[in-house]
């Protein structure tokens, strides 16, 4: 009897280690998927929506957000201690690559696409729409006024106009400095120094008429503002696309079919909407990322 009573125990043991096993794996025999991210708003969001992505298609994950900056996130990476992370093409051609800007988007990911690939063994995924470089931006006030839609007409306007500046923007080689060479020089009424989180604020109550901007800032959903075309295209594209470990990428393929669904459903307006909701609304970028998602018929 006591036999039978320890083969019965033994049996019931192993049944119920074999369904924490399949439960851990969410009954899918997938992998952890370790997601990071930078440490601002759209990085935020980006990087929980493609982690909420990832576990709808049967994945564990684990959220390394809030990094740091562009080198953190990169080093973290190479390393292996996240799998992912939403990157720009910009950056990574820039800061990472360390080689001189180009104006065509293409050629901008395909260059950064082959240099992590060789130097790293990282892998660029399909990139989004979403072009968050550096921009100058009026109000509509101002615009209507002075007929101000383009970069290339502050040359001649530029003396009856206030810049309201952000930190290091005039000494800059991708900032004034850089825009007189290319452009021509902008000799402004007056320059002023504002800390980024008010620069809009100021602008909009006349303190500047113009600004310095990200063209996927969620305060550029305002329309008393409004983004200059950067028409001679002096700032280098900046779309944003997940970078992958070469590694897993080969080794499941299935990771990027999930992302670059996402990352198909992104553009600037829509980026710019998202970040609104954060840094103009408080909503918390892990419901505004979920919410979307939802939206979009991505969560089963």
């Amino acid at each position: 009897m006591k036999k039978r009573l320890t083969v019965i125990a033994t049996l019931l043991i192993s049944i119920v280690l074999v369904v924490s096993a399949c439960s851990s794996n969410s009954g899918s025999g997938k992998q952890v998927v370790k997601v990071g991210s930078k440490n601002f708003t759209e990085s935020l969001i980006l990087g929980e929506m493609y982690a909420l992505a990832l576990e709808d298609a049967g994945y564990k994950v684990n959220r390394k957000l809030n990094l740091g900056g562009t080198l953190v996130a990169h080093e973290a990476l190479k390393k292996g201690d996240i799998d992912f992370y939403p990157e720009y093409t910009g950056t990574g051609l820039i800061n990472v690559l360390e080689l001189p800007p180009q104006s065509d988007a293409k050629a901008v990911y395909d260059e950064v696409a082959k240099g992590y690939k060789e130097k790293f063994n990282l892998v660029w995924l399909e990139p989004t729409n979403a072009n968050d470089s550096q921009g100058l931006v009026t109000t509509k006030k101002i615009a209507e006024k002075y007929n101000l839609y383009k970069i290339s007409d502050l040359v001649k306007l530029a003396p009856e106009l206030n810049l309201g500046a952000v930190p290091e923007f005039e000494e800059r080689e991708d900032g004034l400095k850089g825009l007189n060479a290319f452009y021509g020089e902008m000799k402004f009424k007056s320059i002023k120094l504002f800390d980024y989180g008010i620069k809009y604020r100021v602008t909009l109550d006349g303190e500047a008429d113009v600004t310095v901007g990200f063209t996927t800032d969620g305060d550029l959903t305002n329309p008393d503002l409004v983004l200059l075309e950067d028409d001679k295209k002096f700032w280098p594209p900046y779309f944003v696309a997940p970078v992958i470990r070469g590694e897993l990428n080969e080794k499941d393929p299935e990771v990027a079919k999930v992302l670059n669904a996402v990352s198909a459903k992104l553009d600037n307006t829509t980026v710019q909407k998202l970040n609104a909701q954060v840094d103009i609304d408080k909503k918390e970028y892990a419901d505004v990322a979920k919410a979307f998602l939802k939206e979009q018929g991505l969560l089963k």
